[in-house]
């Protein structure tokens, strides 16, 4: 990862007051970023920061697999995702995609204020790093001739 890093910014409906103002005290750290986010999620963001940000289509409509694609393609290296823990979303598949493959390529990914705060705050932010990403196809390959 570069110095200047790709974030993804994401929130359910009933999270996204929390994420805006989560935006808005940090918008100095975010400034020296590119930002990404969701449909309504990105274009609240950069109202109420005046940074500009990427967006994706709304989260229900392939946005997170938007995301999850760009992940996978190096695209996002930083993923602030406030979900509701508390409301079944409809595309519920889509956000366990997204989550699962956020780890499986390792990249920080922070789901509430306090996870978010110390993750835009640390030093690593601001400097390259090299994430370790486990190959995970060679757990998959299986010798089936051995018998």
């Amino acid at each position: 990862m570069k110095p200047k890093k790709n974030i993804a910014l994401i929130a359910h409906d009933h999270r996204k007051m929390d994420l805006l103002d989560w935006a808005e005290y940090n918008s100095e750290h975010l400034s020296n970023h590119n930002l990404f986010g969701t449909g309504t999620t990105g274009k609240l963001v950069s109202e109420k920061t005046g940074l500009p940000v990427f967006r994706f289509k709304s989260g229900p409509l392939g946005g997170d697999l938007q995301i999850g694609t760009a992940i996978v393609q190096n695209e996002i290296d930083v993923m602030i995702f406030f979900w509701d823990p508390l409301q079944a979303q409809p595309h519920d598949v889509d956000v366990k995609a997204l989550q699962r493959i956020s780890i499986v390529y390792n990249i920080p990914m922070a789901c509430n204020r306090s996870s978010a705060d110390f993750l835009i705050t640390s030093p690593l932010m601001e400097s390259k790093y090299d994430r370790f990403i486990v190959d995970y196809s060679k757990r998959f390959n299986k010798d089936f001739d051995a018998k």
